[in-house]
């Protein structure tokens, strides 16, 4: 686990206290782990791994795929949805035409809960991404046994060992893995990894300042065999356009969508300004 000293080492603090918590009952979450089988492809949802990026405006005919979050709190934003009810906000976004869903399980930060994941899974037919700080494998044994599809694998708080460890371990345990960069540095570390969908973070972790134009200097990093996830900054549809010119199969879109009362008018917004 890296330290930089900064509100990222604090919440990885924090989730490494959460992780001791957890070890007592490790050997009992690997081993209901191993006995599910009702995996959702978050892989497939965005589109596969053989997007076209040929033509001139840089993505080919593939829609732009949207990874819908469900999020009541952030540390930039502060409370985005004071009177949050999660299983309505993913069943409006399923309506509204996501291609899958991202929930918030981090509890001091982001006022999330574990508990969101088996509760979505049961309404909602969408492939459903854990969006939390994944630090050891025995997180990984708790998302497969609460029932998400895929995980959130951050570089820029895991030494490359771990990065591909836990890589290793959560394919093993057949779930999608979302591998998040925010710099060149972390861009190579996460193509050495062999990584298959590589989220570009236009928020800096270490300072939450935001820049669209990140995923512009970074994209061009990303091969036609990975898929290309834009995420966070995003708010209307002339942000979409520009991030889908740069190459972009899918974005990832939290406070916008949450704040929008009528989510299908910002959900067909954001799409369409993916071309």
């Amino acid at each position: 686990m890296k330290k930089f000293g900064n509100k990222l080492d604090e919440i990885l603090a924090d989730k490494a206290e959460e992780v001791r918590r957890l070890l007592p009952v490790k050997e009992k979450l690997q081993f209901a782990a191993q006995g599910r089988e009702d995996f959702r492809s978050f892989e497939t949802a965005l589109g596969g791994a053989c997007r076209d990026r040929s033509d001139d405006e840089g993505y080919g005919s593939n829609p732009l795929a949207v990874i819908a979050e469900v999020k009541k709190a952030s540390p930039s934003a502060g409370t985005i949805a004071p009177n949050f009810d999660p299983l309505a906000v993913a069943e409006a976004y399923a309506a509204a035409g996501a291609d899958a869903l991202s929930i918030l399980t981090d509890e001091k930060y982001f006022q999330g809960h574990l508990s969101y994941l088996a509760k979505i899974r049961e309404r909602v037919d969408l492939p459903i991404l854990r969006k939390d700080f994944i630090i050891d494998e025995v997180q990984i044994f708790e998302s497969v046994v609460a029932g998400a599809d895929a995980i959130l694998l951050i570089v820029a708080a895991l030494e490359q060992d771990s990065l591909l460890h836990l890589l290793d371990v959560a394919q093993n345990y057949q779930l999608d893995v979302l591998v998040e960069v925010h710099d060149l540095e972390e861009m190579e570390r996460a193509l050495e990894s062999g990584a298959r969908i590589i989220g570009i973070n236009n928020r800096n972790l270490r300072t939450f300042e935001v820049d669209l134009g990140t995923t512009e200097r970074l994209s061009e990093e990303v091969g036609p065999d990975q898929i290309l996830v834009s995420e966070s900054g995003i708010f209307n549809g002339t942000d979409t356009k520009r991030i889908r010119s740069w190459g972009a199969d899918a974005i990832l879109v939290g406070e916008a969508l949450m704040r929008a009362q009528d989510k299908g008018s910002k959900m067909a917004e954001l799409k369409g300004g993916g071309g």
